[in-house]
């Protein structure tokens, strides 16, 4: 039975170019291909995809928390982020999400058909700088308990803060959300509150570190 893939990046040409290739695997079938997280969501629930590749930032809404949806409405669907980003606080926000593999975009072709085939069959794959990220953070906080601010938020918190990040204004961020402008200004005052910043420059920051969002791509 043929692997029923979905592909997740905002750059057109990455999306062409693994459909190109992946459509010579004669078990692996590319069944759509979504921009943003928004897209992902609306994909996987209509084609019901064995495997995402998901990207991991991307704007409107992140691969981080993209990922955390798809998982949790559909279970036998699993995501594997393909990202040029390899820091910490996108490795561990996406496999904290349950992505179930983590590849750089510079990684092989032939190691990219390895990670669907491998977590197609229920397994776990990690590229070897990404498994080495993912040791050193286990040890560091087994050995010094941390427990990171942006673990406080919210699904929808974390989502909101990203749109205030990438210069959404309330009226916007609540329009897209399909929610009232008042309940926008009670999520933007928790997050402030739980984090202790009070500018959006300062949750930008924040949200740059967390791996929401970047400056550039």
């Amino acid at each position: 039975m043929d692997i029923k893939v979905l592909i997740v990046d905002d750059h057109k040409i990455m999306r062409e170019g693994l459909r190109k290739l992946l459509r010579n695997k004669s078990n692996i079938n590319v069944v759509g291909e979504a921009e943003n997280g928004r897209e992902a969501l609306k994909m996987a629930k209509a084609y019901n995809p064995n495997i995402v590749l998901m990207d991991v930032l991307m704007p409107e809404l992140n691969g981080i928390e993209a990922t955390k949806t798809i998982v949790n409405d559909s279970p036998g669907t699993k995501v594997i982020a393909l990202s040029s980003h390899g820091g910490k606080e996108f490795v561990t926000g996406m496999l904290g999400a349950g992505a179930s593999g983590y590849l750089l975009k510079d990684c092989a072709f032939d190691e990219l058909v390895d990670a669907i085939e491998s977590v197609n069959s229920k397994h776990t794959y990690l590229s070897r700088e990404i498994a080495d990220i993912v040791v050193n953070e286990y040890v560091t906080r087994f050995q010094f308990g941390v427990r990171e601010k942006e673990e406080e938020l919210t699904s929808r918190e974390r989502e909101v803060l990203q749109l205030i990040s990438e210069g959404y204004s309330t009226r916007q961020i609540a329009e897209s959300l399909f929610v009232s402008i008042k309940t926008i200004e009670s999520h933007r005052q928790r997050i402030m509150q739980k984090l202790n910043l009070f500018s959006v420059p300062e949750l930008t920051k924040h949200a740059i570190k967390m791996g929401l969002t970047a400056l550039e791509k």
